[in-house]
């Protein structure tokens, strides 16, 4: 199922016009897995996060670049949101259709009726290329941040909410 996700994420990113480069590789369940393939495609990778709430009720897809720490203190009092933390596997699978060390915004094309909010760190917008997988964690590839912000995530119908991310302990004001 996840390679028929990932056939379909190629053939929706052609349809919209999107170039991208991909390759394919062992496993990765790790940024650090991933070093190689950053080199291969000459762009960083983007960390992908799938946080809920206490209850498993409301859902977000965080965008950090993979240099930031990443603190669930931070963002949950920037959302004004109380106690996130991972999102679990079926509500993962069900909602973007990936299972853990497969997480990616291209999941978003599943999420038909937007039970999941878009986060994306404001330094991410600087960057002119990133990674990400296509729905399975043996492949990845590469694509411009303006095609994905300004033609993907049109198309999916995600809004990203943008956030200053530090990656400290106390979120600043």
């Amino acid at each position: 199922m996840e390679r028929a996700n990932a056939q379909a994420i190629y053939g929706l990113l052609d349809s919209l016009n999107i170039p991208f480069e991909h390759t394919a590789h062992p496993a990765a369940m790790t940024m650090e897995d991933l070093t190689d393939v950053e080199r291969t495609l000459k762009a960083p990778f983007c960390k992908n996060l799938f946080l809920a709430n206490r209850q498993q009720t409301a859902f977000y897809l965080l965008l950090i670049r993979e240099d930031k720490r990443f603190r669930t203190a931070e963002i949950s009092k920037k959302l004004g949101v109380s106690r996130l933390s991972f999102g679990d596997e079926d509500h993962l699978y069900e909602l973007l259709g990936v299972h853990p060390g497969a997480i990616t915004p291209m999941g978003l094309v599943f999420d038909r009726e937007k039970r999941v909010c878009l986060l994306v760190d404001r330094d991410l917008l600087a960057l002119e290329r990133i990674c990400v997988h296509p729905c399975v964690n043996t492949e990845s590839l590469v694509l411009r941040v303006a095609d994905l912000t300004e033609v993907f995530f049109r198309h999916t119908g995600h809004t990203p909410t943008i956030l200053e991310i530090t990656g400290e302990a106390e979120a600043q004001g």
